[in-house]
């Protein structure tokens, strides 16, 4: 027997953003910069395209996706011999924390209309919290600049404390937990990486993709607005386009626009529709 479930429409409870490309670090380059470096210690030749492919994932799981690629994989060999083993893994995530930790430091500033949301959220009874793929060690670091410019999210959950990182919905779980959600139907996942969406996704959220601020532009914010408009334009198109397969239900450049975007998912949600 079927049994019929109404479903839920009530307020946006929760906002879940991702940190570096989200509501800080634009371009989310603090990463990069840290990959780059780490592999030049190591001899090896990465580009930042590859560096990027794996982002959002836990820093760990994204050492050795990029150990992995073909190009990387044939150099890591030429170099010692060997496949690289979890033992290595290891070494070079301990090698890349402090890189990490550097790089957080200088790409720390928060992209604009960040704390607007924050006081937008707070007027209308949202609750807001971050996830991310970085350590609690290299959260701590960015957290006490975000503290100090005004950003305060209600919980803060790292790839490193639940089973599995993304796009695995554990973060978007706890984070749920952490804020006292009672309908995951009411959360919105924001993220700037097609694994992000997919996590929340899996989590069963509203999902907002990021784009012009994000891993799929890649700039920071003095070289995107440096760009003539055509070349801004068409770079923002190739960019839409990628981030479109992520299945994410909305599309912004940046979280400037997600008031706006908020009001639109509650309309839907009082409507009676679903992620």
């Amino acid at each position: 027997m079927y049994r019929y479930t109404r479903s839920y429409t009530g307020p946006v409870q929760a906002v879940i953003l991702d940190l570096a490309g989200t509501c800080v670090d634009f371009g989310s380059l603090a990463p990069i910069q840290a990959f780059l470096k780490l592999f030049e210690s190591e001899g090896l030749s990465l580009s930042e395209a590859e560096a990027r492919e794996p982002m959002g994932t836990e820093k760990r799981e994204h050492i050795r996706q990029l150990l992995v690629m073909p190009r990387v994989r044939q150099q890591w060999l030429e170099r010692f011999d060997l496949a690289p083993t979890d033992d290595d893994i290891e070494r070079l995530y301990q090698a890349f924390v402090p890189f990490q930790l550097q790089s957080i430091v200088q790409r720390s500033e928060l992209i604009p209309g960040a704390l607007k949301l924050q006081e937008f959220a707070r007027a209308h009874g949202i609750k807001l919290g971050v996830n991310t793929g970085y350590s609690r060690e290299m959260v701590d670091v960015m957290l006490s600049e975000l503290i100090r410019q005004g950003f305060e999210p209600e919980s803060v959950v790292c790839a490193t404390e639940v089973p599995m990182g993304r796009p695995a919905p554990y973060m978007s779980f706890c984070n749920a937990i952490e804020l006292g959600v009672t309908a995951v139907q009411g959360c919105v996942k924001v993220d700037d990486t097609a694994t992000g969406i997919e996590e929340g996704l899996n989590a069963g959220m509203w999902t907002v993709a990021v784009v012009a601020s994000g891993n799929a532009v890649g700039l920071s914010r003095e070289q995107f607005d440096r760009l003539e408009d055509a070349a801004r334009a068409e770079r923002l198109a190739l960019a839409h386009s990628k981030m479109a397969l992520s299945g994410a239900h909305y599309l912004i450049d940046s979280i400037a626009e997600l008031p706006e975007v908020l009001a639109c998912i509650q309309d839907r949600i009082e409507a009676g529709d679903c992620p």
